[in-house]
C-alpha cells in the first residue's frame, strides 16, 4: 500500500507537498541527507537548482537499493544555505522534483541553516520511506 497523502480543506493549499502522509507497510526506509556529491565524494553544480537536482537523483538512488520507489517517501527536508535564493528557484526546483519524483509529494519542510557538511554544498535532503 503506497503511503496515503492527506491535505485538510482547513489549511492553506498544499502545492509540492502534502500536509500530512498516512503510511502502513512492512519497512521503514531512513534516507540520509544527501548533497550534490557524484561517485567521487565532490560536490557538483555551482546553482542551487544543480545541486538540487543531484541531491534529489542521491536522494532517489539510495531509496531504490533499498527496493523504494518515490511514491513510498513519507517525509522529505531540505536543508538549504539560503532560504532566499530556494524561495526564488521555487518553480524550478518543483519541475526537478517532479521530472525525478513524480507528484507524489511526501510530507516536507525546509529548513534554513547556516552551512552543511561539505562547505561548498547549497542544499541537502533526508527522507523518509514506508514500504509497502
Amino acid at each position: 500500500m503506497s503511503p496515503e497523502r492527506v491535505n485538510p480543506a482547513g489549511l492553506a493549499p498544499a502545492t509540492g507537498f502534502s500536509h500530512a502522509v498516512v503510511a502502513t507497510g512492512s519497512r521503514l526506509v531512513v534516507l540520509a541527507g544527501q548533497t550534490a556529491l557524484d561517485r567521487e565524494g565532490r560536490i557538483t553544480g555551482g546553482s542551487l537548482p544543480a545541486q538540487f537536482a543531484t541531491a534529489l537523483a542521491n536522494l532517489l538512488t539510495a531509496l531504490a537499493a533499498a527496493g523504494g520507489a518515490p511514491a513510498d517517501l513519507a517525509r522529505v527536508t531540505v536543508y538549504t544555505t539560503d532560504v532566499a535564493q530556494y524561495r526564488t528557484h521555487a518553480a524550478e526546483l518543483g519541475r526537478i522534483w517532479r521530472a525525478g519524483a513524480g507528484r507524489d509529494y511526501p510530507a516536507m519542510a525546509v529548513i534554513g541553516v547556516v552551512r552543511l557538511w561539505d562547505e561548498a554544498a547549497l542544499v541537502e535532503l533526508d527522507g523518509l520511506a514506508v514500504l509497502p
